[in-house]
């Protein structure tokens, strides 16, 4: 296990301890405000405009997970139609991201697929589409099948999200291209097990690359999500060199990383979409963040010392 990873494992486990995520629930929402455009859906599409006149394309998510009751699903839901409303009334360029557990898949699978669905159909209304955000472990078979069963309904305007470090992930893909679906592909940001998922980020970033060659090779559209060079200088490269035209796959990065690089990418004429998280449910988010690398963690304590 290299440093880097040492680093995600400890952020991770320190970041479920009680005292620590009362300490940094108390204290840390302005630290995380780097991260996050604000804590109401206007705050959050006067960002998509400024975004948007840089040329960066969004997704926009509304925090919220580890849900206990199907009322705070329903309320979701109607915050994400809202939301999908918003972004018509607005006219900004963005699309839809949320997770499933938000919706009450570890409470009710059937619940969580109706208020899902509820999503995805008034999206489809504006002609916009809906990610699945993919959860950790326990929820990656579910996450699969409920966007499967959506094609089905004809609702292909949604797709999900494929995580590099899984071991299960290339034959996950295969399936998923075969059924259409629009995939986003990142590395993983939760702590699963060796038995289960790649531990070394070597062998994290070559998966990442052969999901990204199985794309290209299909002439299947993917949403690459990383702010690794190693990654984004490859997709460059083998992109021209196989003739695949920039506007047959985006760059993805994350509200508050990289931004400057992020409009480098549009001026290039990348498509670069940027994941732009609001709400008040910010700390698992946050937490994940700061996770990914020691830089973060390193900005957020020279903000904090300022």
């Amino acid at each position: 296990m290299d440093g880097t990873e040492l680093y995600r494992k400890v952020i991770l486990t320190v970041s479920g301890n009680k005292l620590v995520k009362w300490l940094s629930i108390k204290y840390g929402r302005k630290l995380a405000g780097r991260f996050i455009a604000g804590d109401t859906l206007d705050e959050a599409l006067d960002e998509i405009e400024r975004l948007n006149a840089k040329g960066i394309l969004v997704t926009l998510d509304h925090l919220g997970e580890g849900i206990t009751t199907l009322d705070e699903a329903a309320g979701y839901r109607e915050e994400y139609l809202k939301l999908v409303e918003g972004i018509a009334r607005r006219e900004v360029q963005s699309n839809v991201s949320l997770k499933p557990t938000q919706m009450g898949m570890a409470l009710n699978p059937e619940k969580a697929y109706e208020n899902i669905r509820s999503v995805v159909r008034k999206a489809k209304e504006h002609s916009n589409f809906v990610r699945l955000d993919m959860e950790d472990s326990p929820y990656t078979q579910a996450t699969i099948d409920m966007t499967l069963r959506l094609h089905k309904e004809g609702l292909t305007n949604v797709g999900t999200v494929m995580q590099a470090y899984l071991f299960r992930t290339e034959e996950d893909v295969k399936n998923l291209l075969r059924a259409g679906v629009n995939l986003r592909l990142v590395k993983g940001a939760y702590k699963e097990p060796g038995t289960i998922a790649f531990q070394q980020k070597r062998e994290v970033i070559d998966n990442y690359k052969k999901l990204v060659k199985m794309h290209f090779d299909q002439g299947a559209y993917v949403a690459i999500a990383s702010h690794d060079d190693n990654i984004i200088d490859w997709v460059k490269v083998f992109a021209e060199q196989s003739r695949i035209d920039k506007q047959d796959y985006e760059f993805q990065m994350l509200y508050g990383l990289r931004m400057n690089d992020q409009a480098a990418l549009a001026q290039d004429g990348y498509r670069i979409r940027c994941y732009l998280p609001y709400g008040t449910m910010w700390y698992p988010y946050f937490t994940r963040r700061l996770a990914e690398k020691p830089a973060n963690l390193m900005m957020v304590l020279k903000n904090m010392f300022k």
